[in-house]
């Protein structure tokens, strides 16, 4: 489901009213701010200064419940039936994908209605639309998700009228009952580097976040990530989420057109 100017001037989105108050319960782990929702100030925080944040407690059981009622009226595609995805990521397994429907789109903006995700948003230059993208997954045994960036969706529109989307915020939340510590599934996330003399990038893990239930992950983009390979031992449960993207829509090029002319050279 992808929703278009959603943030500023919304009258969908509103700053939340719950008070919120930095607590000694907040950590800083490898760069990584980890806080439970309960304890999180989205007014004081910022991307620009912790670019991965891990919410804890975002979804009460009842809401989780309520989101794996909406998948379950859903359709869903499986990862061998999209092409273009699945050239994208071989050997992946066969994980699924759904839209979610406007009603659950609606109460997960709303649960996302941060300042701080706003003022990141609107730090960039020449921003002429906004929008959303986000989707149901299902993940089990075997299904995994191969190391990317997440860089752009790429111009889009004919000559005249091209525009950019970039990729801002990554966005992915947990909705299934339990999830065991040796069932795989785990969101890595790396740094990266160019070596002096090197043509490869050189990657180095800096989180590893499990897909805990009722969490929520929240990091910028580009980062380099992957989901590792859901064990056999998860037996017939599934890793659910949402996960996508805040965009930004540009007239002209952007770093799409500057990533692949770095790639030609």
């Amino acid at each position: 489901m992808a929703v278009r100017n959603v943030w500023r001037g919304s009258q969908t989105v509103r700053p939340l009213q719950t008070p919120y108050a930095f607590l000694p319960t907040q950590q800083r782990l490898g760069g990584v701010m980890r806080v439970s929702f309960a304890d999180f100030d989205p007014a004081a925080f910022s991307f620009h200064g912790d670019p991965v944040l891990v919410l804890d407690n975002f979804w009460s059981g009842d809401e989780r419940r309520l989101f794996r009622e909406a998948m379950g009226r859903s359709s869903w595609r499986a990862l061998e039936d999209m092409p273009q995805v699945h050239a994208a990521f071989p050997d992946c397994g066969n994980w699924r994908k759904a839209a979610i429907a406007m009603p659950e789109v609606q109460r997960l903006l709303a649960r996302l209605a941060f300042p701080c995700i706003e003022r990141y948003m609107e730090s960039f230059d020449g921003i002429t639309g906004r929008s959303l993208s986000f989707s149901y997954y299902s993940y089990g045994a075997g299904d995994c998700l191969l190391t990317h960036d997440d860089l752009a969706d790429g111009p889009r529109g004919g000559a005249g009228a091209l525009t950019t989307v970039e990729r801002r915020l990554a966005l992915v939340s947990y909705f299934h009952e339990e999830w065991e510590t040796d069932w795989g599934g785990e969101l890595m996330i790396y740094s990266s580097h160019w070596p002096g003399g090197s043509d490869r990038i050189k990657l180095t893990l800096s989180h590893c976040v499990a897909p805990e239930p009722g969490s929520l992950v929240l990091f910028t983009v580009p980062q380099y990530h992957r989901v590792c390979r859901v064990d056999p031992l998860v037996g017939e449960h599934k890793r659910l989420s949402i996960a996508g993207w805040f965009l930004t829509e540009h007239a002209g090029t952007g770093r799409y057109e500057a990533a692949q002319a770095t790639a030609r050279r």
